[in-house]
Order: structure tokens, then C-alpha cells, then sequence
């Protein structure tokens, strides 16, 4: 019987060892295996100090597990179980931070935020931050410490001699010696030290900003004194060797401006005395009032072609009834506001129309005794004009040669000039009547008209009516050109 309850003692204790066994296993070795989980990894240089099951943090709080790592591409791919509640996103990071000087680490992530898209199960956290390792804390430890012995090597060769004893021991003599004289003179001065600190303080205090200030300006001003000197630039480009090159530079030309200085004075000297041809130019009174003539000959032929405004006119008319298109090519060279000359070539649909005379005188008592034949021919070609112009008020008179026969017009300027109503009456004899023509034209943008009127009124058979439009301008190369045209002209006729 006392058998019996010692055996079943001990398979309940096998049994209670067995469950506890499964409970450390299923806690130890599979926990976050449920489906509330998933994989994602990392790939680190240096895996140093990382072993499976080790944790995973988040804000210092355990969010899952190492569960593999092996080695990929020469890189060391971490697997991390990742509880499921927790989403991590592409802008997560993940971290190896050291747990303890002995070598531990573990893996701290950074979720991220909800903009970025999620990072799928078996997907890679692309921010890594490897950290330090043990190994590179230890040899920057062992490069100070080697600093340090060189430091005090060098303090123990200096310290070390008999002689830098005594000059030790004579420099603490003089530190103690200065000390107590600045002991006496301290307690000697004490009253008037405190009221001079007291307004040390008082400046000090009211003046604050106004010091703060001052230092501020005083330090960019030395940063531009650096600049200007040449701070961190080479030895060409450095402002200092410019400058004394730049010093030397003018030392050599003060030389040579000395040198001219001297030449400018014996010329000048020269000159006054009349010697010379600057000499006898300047003072030869003879000469220099034909210059003045000349000079004022010159302004009196140049100072009208200076004034002269030259205005070019291009103008285009359909005419609706014989559905043919006239051309204007005019230049108004107008010396004053009152006053032009145009000059003007006219593509015309019509022509140039000639008449020739013949009379037969016959002896025939049958026949008249005189016969006048008369022949019209129109040939195509350009017409001109050639006209003469004065304003008076509102109203500008015109003279002179229309379209190649004798005529004459009138235009009436309203609205500021704006508005122009022309008329013209010409080509007396080409036909039974005068040929009259009523154009209205009005700016409508600055330089260009639009133009409108009828045309040979009095000839029913000619009768039209037409539109058209017109830029008119200055221009400024024509005039600058018009002196030189005559000189071209005269030497033409010459040869």
C-alpha cells in the first residue's frame, strides 16, 4: 500500500512536470504563431548581438518577435513577427539598440503614419538604423585613451626635470606673492571696489539689449572683415595679396602718370607760347573766326534736316464695284508742324491713260476739210504725286501734282486729329469731268487708319466707292539717310 501511494506521487509529479512543460513550450515557442500575425524583414549590415525570439518594441512596449535570420546577398535578413493589431507603413523605421554593454540588443520600430500605404505581410520595412555596436564603442574608448597617454606623456616630459621643479616652485612663489598683494589691495580698496562693481552691475543691467546688440553687429562685422580678407580662399583669390597686388598696380601708374603730367606740361607750355600747329590754331584769331564761320555755316545747312520730320504712309483700297485694289506708297517730308511736301506713288487699277491728236487736212470737195482724231490709250504703270501742303486751323490746302495730272485738295481735321475728311479734285481733261474723290479716315489704334470714301464722282461710268486701311509713321532711318541721298545724287549726275 505505501508502495502504491509513493507510485502514484510520482506520476502525478511526472504528469504536473509534462503539463507544465507544454505550457512553457506553447508560451516560450509558439507564441504570436497564431494567425493574428505577420512576417515582414529588415536587412542590416551587421546583425552583432540579434538571436531569434528576441523581442520587438514599440514606445518601449513588446509588439512581437525575431523569427529568423540568414544571410542574404552578403546582408543579414531579420525576420520580425509583428502582432497583427499593430500596422506598420512604408515610412516606418526600424532600429538595433543595445539593451546592456555585454553585447544584448534588440529591435525597436517606429510604425509610422496612416498616409503611407500599409506594408503588406512578407513585405520589407525599407528605414534601417544600424546604431553602434559594441565592437566600434570599444575602439573609439581605446583611441581616447591613447590620446590621454600621449597628453600625459607629453605633460610628464615637461613636468618631469629638475628644472621645470624650480621653475614650478618659482612660479607658485610669484602666484602666492601677486595674490597677496592683490589681497591687501583688495582690502585696501574694498569701498571703492564694491561702488564700482555696484555700477558695473547697474550698466550692465540697463544696457543688456543695447550690449546684446553690439555683439551682434560686432560679429558679422568681423565675418565680412574675414570675407574681404580672404577667409578660406587661395593664395590668388585671396583679398589681401589682391590688394597689395592692386597697391603696386597703382604705384606703377602713379609713376606713369607723373611721367604724362610731365609731357602735359611741356606741351602745354608749347601751345602757350604759340608753337606749333595747336599752337598757332589756338592762338590765331584770323583762323579761329573762320572756324566759327564755318561752324555756324554747318548748323545753319544741318539744322533744318534736323527738324525735318519724315512720315511714311502705306495704304491699301478695295474698290467694290470694279473689284480691283489700289496701293499708296506716300513720304510726307515736313519741316514744320504747318507745312509738308508729299511725295507719293500710286498702284491704280485704271492705269495711265495718254492722248494723241492727229488732224488730216484734205483737198476733197467731197470730204470735210479738216479731220481731228483723237486716240485714248491706257497702259498699265504707276501713277505719282508730287504735292505742296499748308495747314491753316483745322484745315490743310494741298497743291501740285495728283496721280500724274494737276490737281489740287482740301482735308479737314476734327477730333483731335483723329478724323480726317480729304478731297481731292484732278485729272482735268481725261475725261468729260474732273475725277473727284471724298476719303474719310479715322485712327483707330495708334498708326493704323481705316479709311472709307467714293471715288470719281462726277463720271457716272467711273463712279465707285471703296475701303481700305493705312499705317502711317515715323521714319527715323529715312531721315538719318536724306543728307547723304543728295551727295549720292550730285555725284551721279557728275559722271
Amino acid at each position: 500500500m505505501q508502495n502504491l501511494s509513493r507510485s502514484l506521487k510520482v506520476g502525478a509529479l511526472l504528469i504536473a512536470a509534462l503539463v507544465a512543460a507544454v505550457v512553457l513550450w506553447r508560451t516560450l515557442f509558439q507564441r504570436g504563431a497564431s494567425s493574428d500575425t505577420y512576417v515582414v524583414h529588415a536587412v542590416f549590415r551587421d546583425a552583432t548581438g540579434l538571436v531569434v525570439r528576441s523581442r520587438v518594441l514599440t514606445a518601449g512596449i513588446a509588439i512581437g518577435e525575431i523569427s529568423r535570420i540568414r544571410l542574404e546577398n552578403g546582408m543579414a535578413r531579420v525576420d520580425v513577427r509583428v502582432n497583427g493589431e499593430v500596422p506598420l507603413y512604408r515610412n516606418a523605421t526600424i532600429a538595433r539598440r543595445a539593451v546592456s554593454v555585454l553585447g544584448e540588443y534588440l529591435l525597436v520600430v517606429t510604425p509610422g503614419n496612416a498616409p503611407e500605404p500599409r506594408i503588406p505581410p512578407g513585405g520589407r520595412i525599407s528605414n534601417v538604423l544600424e546604431g553602434s555596436s559594441t565592437d566600434q564603442i570599444m575602439e573609439n574608448v581605446a583611441a581616447i585613451t591613447e590620446r590621454v597617454r600621449e597628453v600625459s606623456d607629453r605633460v610628464a616630459s615637461a613636468l618631469g626635470t629638475q628644472e621645470a621643479s624650480d621653475d614650478m616652485r618659482t612660479t607658485l612663489r610669484n602666484i602666492a606673492q601677486v595674490s597677496a598683494e592683490v589681497n591687501r589691495t583688495v582690502a585696501a580698496n574694498t569701498t571703492s571696489l564694491t561702488h564700482t562693481i555696484q555700477n558695473v552691475d547697474r550698466v550692465t543691467t540697463q544696457s543688456a539689449p543695447d550690449i546684446q546688440a553690439t555683439l551682434v553687429n560686432l560679429r558679422e562685422s568681423t565675418d565680412r572683415l574675414a570675407q574681404i580678407l580672404g577667409r578660406g580662399q587661395g593664395r590668388d583669390d585671396n583679398t589681401v595679396s589682391q590688394v597689395q597686388e592692386a597697391t603696386r598696380n597703382i604705384a606703377a601708374a602713379t609713376t606713369d602718370l607723373r611721367e604724362a603730367l610731365s609731357h602735359v606740361n611741356n606741351v602745354a607750355g608749347a601751345v602757350d607760347r604759340g608753337e606749333g600747329t595747336a599752337g598757332r590754331l589756338l592762338r590765331d584769331e584770323t583762323l579761329i573766326d573762320e572756324v566759327q564761320g564755318a561752324a555756324q555755316s554747318v548748323n545753319d545747312l544741318v539744322g533744318p534736316i534736323a527738324r525735318l520730320q519724315t512720315i511714311v504712309g502705306l495704304r491699301s483700297e478695295y474698290q467694290f464695284i470694279s473689284n480691283t485694289l489700289r496701293s499708296y506708297v506716300e513720304v510726307r517730308l515736313q519741316p514744320r508742324e504747318d507745312k509738308y511736301y508729299l511725295l507719293e506713288i500710286v498702284q491704280d487699277p485704271r492705269g495711265v491713260t495718254s492722248t494723241e491728236s492727229e488732224i488730216t487736212d484734205s483737198t476733197d470737195p467731197m470730204q470735210t476739210p479738216h479731220v481731228r482724231t483723237v486716240r485714248r490709250t491706257t497702259t498699265d504703270g504707276f501713277r505719282f504725286s508730287v504735292m505742296f501742303a499748308r495747314r491753316f486751323g483745322p484745315a490743310t490746302f494741298r497743291f501740285g501734282i495728283k496721280e500724274s495730272t494737276g490737281g489740287f485738295g482740301v482735308d479737314l481735321h476734327l477730333l483731335d486729329d483723329a478724323l480726317e475728311i480729304r478731297t481731292d479734285l484732278f485729272n482735268f481733261g481725261e475725261d468729260v469731268n474732273p475725277r473727284l474723290r471724298i476719303t474719310a479716315a479715322y485712327e483707330i489704334l495708334r498708326r493704323a487708319w481705316i479709311i472709307g470714301g467714293v471715288d470719281d464722282i462726277f463720271n457716272p461710268d467711273r463712279f465707285d466707292y471703296f475701303l481700305g486701311a493705312q499705317l502711317r509713321f515715323n521714319d527715323e532711318d529715312l531721315k538719318s539717310i536724306l543728307p547723304f541721298a543728295g551727295g549720292l545724287a550730285g555725284g551721279a549726275s557728275g559722271r
